[in-house]
């Protein structure tokens, strides 16, 4: 397939609770969707029966483009390969010993456990300084002994980890070589060449993550693409990065903790697509799904990219990923009273299996999606994977019981309370990846996906002041929708650290053009065919004194340090409207991101133009009570399929479709624009 010819494509997301997928077919512009539970114990399962439920045609797909949650749950859940370190001698307990923080602010308890255990973490003699040159030369065969001790120790994938590689990385690639003669398998990860900056308990974790998730990534994918060729697939698999672009199959392993977050990353690449074609450029995503809500922030098309994201408490894994923020609040989120008699929600979730009560599969904890229910929010007759349906009294039952009884409420009150106490911990999301990032959440339209987010989004635009919500033509399988249009994407990080007074400019220009080089070249290697070569450059500064960094954009690589001076000032007092033109800034990292920028994918046919009606009142499929502040409504329902592509619609209302249900509370007004996104506006704000 050509950048620019037609073909079949399919995107295919895992997600904590369901695997989404769509095929769209450029020639004929036909769109074919699915939505099942996603199989954790083996991924591959849920990818291959949204397969087959959608009826594709393997061997005449052209592209297949897979997000994947395998290396975050990996980490999350702990669940990782044996991995051996080998470090510079005095400093094993890098990994551990972290930055002097705690688990919990106040107080000395929680606890923490490393990737790698004490005991397969082990020194050598081997030292370089800061600026590169050899301090202690490097004990080969301490190396080689070192690699045959892990390996008896049951190891099965391995990182080489040496203080300043960043500076000289000569000792880790010679004790690379060496240990590749000894080591049954390629999963050795060289620190530098995954992250080439000078933190060395960021470049170690960010390294022990990687090599602690590849051989199960490995194994994953390669059982995946045997899978899919078994059934007839003749095409090139690509799997989603955490930075918003693609790589392929055949070499997503050898950097797998660019994986972690692929799954939220694709969603916000389909936002900033499907935004930019609407012609709003500034969003705000928010992704409520089955276990969690992501949200992140996209200026002017462009989503935020960070390379200092902590995924937990002393897990940093700095490669960049798209600043997703996540709270434990989705559709299967447990309600719950605690011992001191307050209403919690989440961080505990019902997931797929067995899911909220309402899905009929077990399920008998309170959860969001059973009070969307009870308030007459979904029907309880179009849930997906319910089966034999439940009926509402047992869900009803569960409510006093559960909650009612301890709060002193009746199960309606209960479930409203659920939706609020949900509500509240969302807004706060929201709140924090706004603010955190300069922004005020009012110059932003809040872009609503997932299979529960758009019964949710009103509320929250009018609690955080945002004028209207968009809800695009299928948010339930948005993240599937990114992984289509997500580009081809590689990011390099390397280190200077040198005050602006003592920067040689040319230097700058040698890194960002090797960084432009080699991103090049691994475009090249891909077998995807790409309109054109986007190179973005920036620096991550600091004034000297200070821990965190700032990103700062560059138009051009060429640039003298008064000019980086002068941008960093202006970036610095944009986001905390402060200035410190006295004080010497510091560049620590030259960043060049490479993006093969993909052809365009026609995504109007995401509803089927043929099902819509001549009128609003056709498209009406039914009427029932809602739960609006205090009251029952009688509220209209519609098919967000049969709606006209023109309408106005003032709230209640409720349209169902497929993968999600779209909530209009009252005082607000929904309308459609030609790309079939709907538009609400929240109550009388412009």
């Amino acid at each position: 397939m050509t950048g620019d010819s037609p073909g079949k494509v399919v995107g295919v997301d895992v997600g904590g609770t369901f695997t989404d997928l769509i095929e769209l077919d450029q020639a004929t512009g036909r769109v074919r969707l699915s939505k099942v539970p996603s199989t954790l114990d083996n991924q591959a399962f849920g990818v291959l029966e949204a397969l087959d439920q959608a009826g594709c045609d393997l061997a005449a797909l052209d592209l297949i483009v897979h997000g994947t949650t395998t290396t975050t749950n990996a980490v999350l859940e702990r669940k990782l390969a044996r991995t051996g370190l080998i470090t510079t001698q005095g400093f094993r307990d890098v990994l551990e010993l972290g930055r002097r923080t705690r688990p919990q602010a106040y107080g000395m308890t929680g606890r923490f456990t490393p990737l790698i255990p004490r005991d397969l973490r082990l020194e050598v003699p081997e030292r370089m300084d800061a600026a590169g040159d050899v301090v202690v030369p490097l004990d080969e065969d301490a190396v080689r002994a070192a690699g045959l001790r892990l390996l008896s120790m049951g190891c099965e994938s391995l990182v080489v980890h040496f203080l300043h590689a960043y500076a000289n990385p000569a000792h880790e690639r010679r004790a690379a070589e060496i240990l590749t003669a000894v080591w049954p398998n390629d999963h050795i990860t060289m620190g530098h060449a995954l992250l080439s900056e000078s933190r060395e308990f960021e470049r170690g974790v960010t390294a022990a993550a990687n090599a602690a998730v590849q051989p199960l990534l490995d194994r994953y994918i390669k059982q995946l693409v045997r899978e899919l060729h078994g059934k007839g697939y003749a095409g090139e698999v690509l799997v989603m990065n955490g930075n918003g672009g693609m790589v392929s199959a055949a070499r997503v392993a050898d950097e797998a903790a660019k994986t972690v977050m692929s799954g939220p990353a694709s969603g916000v690449m389909a936002a900033a697509y499907t935004g930019r074609k609407a012609g709003v450029r500034n969003l705000i995503t928010y992704d409520m799904g089955g276990t969690s809500t992501d949200v992140a922030l996209i200026r002017d098309a462009e989503p935020a990219v960070s390379n200092e994201i902590e995924i937990e408490y002393a897990m940093p894994i700095h490669v960049p990923m798209v600043d997703v923020r996540t709270v434990g609040a989705g559709g299967g989120s447990i309600a719950r009273v605690t011992p001191g008699g307050l209403l919690a929600v989440g961080p505990d979730s019902a997931g797929a299996d067995p899911g909220p009560i309402c899905y009929g599969k077990g399920g008998t904890q309170p959860t969001i999606s059973d009070a969307n229910l009870l308030l007459g929010r979904l029907d309880p007759s179009g849930l997906n994977a319910v089966r034999g349906g439940v009926p509402l009294d047992q869900v009803k039952s569960v409510f006093a019981r559960e909650l009612g009884e301890p709060l002193g409420l009746d199960p309606v009150q209960a479930a409203d309370a659920v939706i609020r106490i949900a509500n509240t911990r969302m807004a706060g999301a929201i709140r924090m990846v706004s603010i955190s990032l300069g922004a005020d959440p009012r110059d932003f339209a809040l872009f609503a996906f997932g299979g529960a987010g758009p019964l949710h989004a009103a509320a929250l635009a009018r609690e955080l002041g945002i004028p209207r919500v968009i809800v695009p033509g299928r948010p339930g399988i948005t993240n599937a929708i990114g992984c289509v249009v997500a580009d081809l994407r590689h990011d390099f990080v390397n280190t200077i650290n040198r005050p602006l007074d003592n920067l040689d400019p040319d230097h700058l220009a040698s890194v960002f053009a090797a960084q432009t080089a080699e991103g090049n070249a691994q475009i090249a290697q891909e077998n995807i065919a790409v309109r054109a070569i986007r190179h973005v450059h920036s620096v991550d500064m600091q004034f000297i004194g200070q821990t965190h960094l700032l990103r700062v954009p560059l138009d051009s690589p060429d640039v003298t340090p008064q000019d980086l001076q002068a941008l960093f000032e202006a970036a610095y007092f944009r986001r905390f409207r402060v200035e410190l033109d006295n004080i010497r800034a510091n560049l620590v990292n030259a960043n060049t991101s490479v993006i093969g920028v993909r052809a365009d994918l026609d995504l109007d046919a995401l509803i089927d133009p043929a099902g819509r009606k001549a009128t609003v009142q056709e498209a009406q499929s039914g009427q029932r009570p809602v739960f609006f502040d205090g009251m029952w409504r009688d509220t209209p329902v519609y098919r967000r399929d049969h709606l006209p592509l023109k309408f106005s619609l003032p709230g209640p209302a409720i349209l169902e479709q497929m993968d999600t249900t779209v909530l209009i509370e009252p005082g607000d007004t929904a309308t459609a624009d030609a790309g079939g996104n709907i538009l609400i506006r929240i109550g009388d704000r412009p």
